[in-house]
C-alpha cells in the first residue's frame, strides 16, 4: 500500500505542476470524429498552416485521405503541399538544426499531440494567442506562456491585447489575472467563424492522433454483444448441465 501510494504521487507531481505554471482553465473543444466535413476542413487547415513547420511523421496522405473520405486526386490536389507521393508521411523539410535556429527549440511532430495535450488544451492554446511586444515573434499564449512560436492564425482572428485585472495576492503584493482580450486588428474571419476554424483543426489533430478509433470504439461494441450472448448461452448451459446435481 505504501509503494502505491508513492507511485501515485510522483504520477500527479508532472499534473500539478502544469496545473501551476498554466493558471487558465482550458475551453471545451466540440469534437465530433463523425463529421467528415469538419475533419477535411481540419486536414486543409492542418496541411496549409501548420505543415510548413510541423511534421505528422506518422501518418500518410492516403491513409488520411481514405478515411476521410477523399480519392488520392483528392488528396494530391487539396491537400499535399510538402510531398509528391501520396503514400508518403507528412514530413517537412526543415531540420532541427533550422528549427533550434529560427525558433531557439525543436519544432515538435504533431501525430500525437492530441492525445499528449488533449484536444481542450489544443483548442485553448489556439484562441489564447495575444499581442507581446516583449517577444520574438510579438505575440505570447494565455495557455502556454513564453511560447516560441507565432500565431499562424492571425490573419483569420486579426490581432487582440490582453486585458488584466489588478488585485492583492495573500502577501498584500499586487497580481495581474488575465480577463479577456480587446481586438487590435480584426481577422478575415468573425469570431464565431474563427471558432469553428480551431474546432476543424483541433478535430483532424484529434482525429490524427488515433485515426482508428472509432473503428475500435464499434468493435468494442460488437465483442461486448458478443460476450453478452455468450453469457446467456453459458449459463443456460450450466443450469441445464446442473439441474439434477442437489
Amino acid at each position: 500500500m505504501k509503494n502505491l501510494l508513492i507511485v501515485l504521487i510522483f504520477g500527479l507531481i508532472p499534473l500539478l505542476a502544469n496545473a501551476s505554471s498554466e493558471g487558465i482553465k482550458n475551453m471545451k473543444a466540440d469534437i465530433d470524429l463523425h463529421n467528415k466535413s469538419s475533419l477535411q476542413r481540419g486536414a486543409r487547415l492542418f496541411t496549409s498552416y501548420c505543415l510548413s513547420c510541423h511534421s505528422a511523421a506518422y501518418m500518410r496522405y492516403n491513409r488520411m485521405g481514405a478515411d476521410l473520405g477523399l480519392t488520392d486526386k483528392q488528396v494530391k490536389k487539396n491537400l499535399m503541399f510538402a510531398s509528391d507521393k501520396v503514400g508518403d508521411t507528412m514530413t517537412v523539410a526543415m531540420t532541427k538544426d533550422d528549427a533550434k535556429n529560427w525558433f531557439g527549440t525543436k519544432v515538435p511532430d504533431l501525430t500525437l499531440v492530441a492525445r499528449s495535450r488533449g484536444p481542450d488544451w489544443l483548442y485553448t492554446y489556439l484562441m489564447t494567442f495575444y499581442t507581446d511586444a516583449s517577444r520574438p515573434w510579438g505575440v505570447n499564449n494565455a495557455r502556454f506562456p513564453s511560447v516560441g512560436m507565432p500565431d499562424v492564425l492571425w490573419e483569420l482572428e486579426g490581432l487582440k491585447r490582453p486585458v488584466f485585472k489588478a488585485h492583492l495576492d495573500h502577501a498584500g503584493h499586487e497580481e495581474k489575472t488575465l480577463v479577456g482580450y480587446e481586438t487590435v486588428a480584426p481577422g478575415k474571419l468573425s469570431a464565431v467563424q474563427f471558432k469553428d476554424t480551431v474546432t476543424d483543426l483541433v478535430n483532424y489533430l484529434t482525429y490524427m492522433g488515433e485515426p482508428i478509433k472509432l473503428e475500435r470504439q464499434r468493435w468494442g461494441i460488437v465483442a461486448m454483444l458478443f460476450l453478452a450472448l455468450l453469457f446467456v448461452v453459458a449459463y443456460a448451459l450450466k443450469k441445464e448441465y446442473w439441474k439434477d446435481i442437489h
